[in-house]
């Protein structure tokens, strides 16, 4: 059943959404160890911060304050994100593991806002869907790309040098 809601809404809910994600992208990159995957971790949550400034400008809405005091908000004690990956921190868990709770996550955020994308009736509010949507396949990608790349270090660019050699 189509349902709607206003721009401003789909935006909170993306700001929101985006925040919980770049709060687990500091946690995470905290508490890798390997340099390359800190490194993607880091581009990763400076990716979302950026997103989430751009949604920042078209919200018209005062109750997340200014973007920097938005930013330094600490995160939300639910987030569902943030106690999978303590609780895997608890276990002395690989830091492969942030990546793949990562990947999961992006993989949720994606199938979430693409089944919203579908029952919304504003094309506005359903681009806004589709590009949070769209962002989530793409981190996915590259985390999983880079946890390919740990597990096998063969990178995906290799993959044709490899194969015809």
């Amino acid at each position: 059943m189509p349902q709607e809601y206003t721009m401003q809404q789909a935006l909170h809910q993306a700001i929101q959404t985006k925040k919980d994600l770049y709060d687990f992208y500091c946690e995470a990159t905290a508490v890798t160890e390997n340099p390359e995957g800190k490194m993607v971790l880091q581009r990763l949550r400076d990716e979302v911060g950026e997103n989430i400034g751009k949604f920042f400008k078209y919200y018209q809405n005062s109750d997340l304050g200014s973007l920097d005091d938005f930013m330094a908000t600490p995160p939300q004690p639910g987030s569902v994100m943030l106690v999978e990956l303590r609780k895997a921190l608890d276990k002395k868990v690989h830091a492969s593991k942030a990546r793949e709770l990562a990947m999961q996550e992006e993989k949720s955020i994606e199938m979430s806002f693409r089944r919203a994308a579908q029952e919304v009736i504003d094309p506005v509010v359903r681009n806004i869907f589709l590009e949070v949507a769209d962002d989530a396949a793409r981190h996915f990608a590259i985390i999983e790309s880079e946890y390919e790349y740990q597990v096998t270090h063969i990178h995906e660019s290799d993959v044709d040098t490899y194969v015809r050699e």
